[in-house]
């Protein structure tokens, strides 16, 4: 009797120890649980971390609940009017639900591929019904920050930022039914397909070089203006200084006129002499030779010339 009593105890001892082992877990922070019992969900989720306790037969599965990145592959979209392009786009969400996420996604690769169909799906039907402005413009574009203002005639109605919040807005109404919040959306990248790049460069190009001869033709004209106002105030200023030199050369020859007028009042004969003096230092130089006639007047201080003597007047 007192064995089978013993038997009983270590049983009962046993069960109770692997009731203990089985029966406690910790929740570690980050993470949330769904115990399951016989394959079937039971009670809601434990999200508060800590000791938790649980039935031997009953197990458990822990779901993160941080904020998780979601990148899809860039896809080649047509906007509104038939552009094509390569959109990227990148998103963040987080499990708010894990009983729901366990029952309609369950794992979290799955889930990925419950986003890729929302999201590019989402963005696809934006893009479609948008113009290639509103993708790459933001919402706060404006043509004064543009430099030529002619190639930004089409105004942005709504912009990349604010189609992107629609792209959010119009996927969070799906993602909650997967026990998901959809934090955010964004645009990473926007670029064209290469037969579209290639005209967007040759139109950049063009435009550019449009600019610059522009820029050209401007700076030729005012550089015309500038050369023509340089050459008006060069004639003027020559017009005055020549007037002013006329002036003072007008002035020099009276009064020249004045002395040599008085120099001849005060002895003609003398003057007559000096001025012939001045005549012969002209006329007579080096070699020079002269054939005139003696009873002309300009040989008449010449012909009576004797060395020392003082020709007679």
């Amino acid at each position: 009797m007192s064995k089978i009593i013993r038997i009983i105890s270590i049983v009962i001892v046993v069960g109770l120890g692997i009731l203990v082992w089985n029966g406690f877990y910790v929740l570690p922070e980050g993470y949330q649980v769904v115990k399951t019992q016989f394959g079937r969900p039971v009670g809601r989720p434990i999200v508060d971390a800590g000791l938790k306790f649980k039935l031997p037969w009953q197990d458990i599965t822990f779901f993160d609940k941080k904020i998780q990145v979601w990148d899809g592959d860039p896809n080649q979209i047509p906007t509104r009017d038939k552009t094509y392009i390569f959109l990227d786009v990148t998103a963040r969400w987080r499990i708010v639900d894990a009983l729901k996420f366990m029952q309609a996604v369950g794992t979290m690769t799955r889930a990925q591929s419950v986003l890729d169909d929302i999201i590019d799906g989402t963005v696809r039907d934006m893009v479609n019904k948008n113009n290639l402005v509103e993708i790459i413009r933001s919402s706060d574009w404006s043509p004064d920050t543009v430099v030529n203002k002619d190639a930004a005639a089409e105004p942005v109605k709504v912009g990349r930022d604010r189609i992107s919040a629609m792209v959010h807005q119009a996927a969070s109404e799906i993602t909650p039914q997967y026990g998901i919040e959809l934090v955010d959306v964004m645009f990473k990248r926007v670029n064209y397909i290469e037969k579209v790049r290639l005209k967007v460069y040759e139109r950049m190009i063009s435009e550019r070089k449009r600019i610059a001869a522009e820029k050209r033709s401007k700076g030729e004209g005012e550089k015309a203006e500038i050369l023509g106002r340089v050459s008006h105030e060069l004639k003027k200023i020559l017009s005055t200084a020549d007037r002013k030199s006329q002036e003072i050369r007008g002035r020099a020859d009276a009064e020249a006129a004045g002395i040599y007028a008085a120099a001849y009042n005060r002895d003609p004969e003398f003057y007559d002499f000096m001025k012939s003096l001045e005549a012969y230092g002209k006329a007579v130089k080096g070699n020079t030779r002269l054939v005139i006639s003696s009873d002309r007047g300009f040989y008449r201080y010449l012909r009576d010339y004797r060395p020392g003597k003082t020709p007679r007047p």
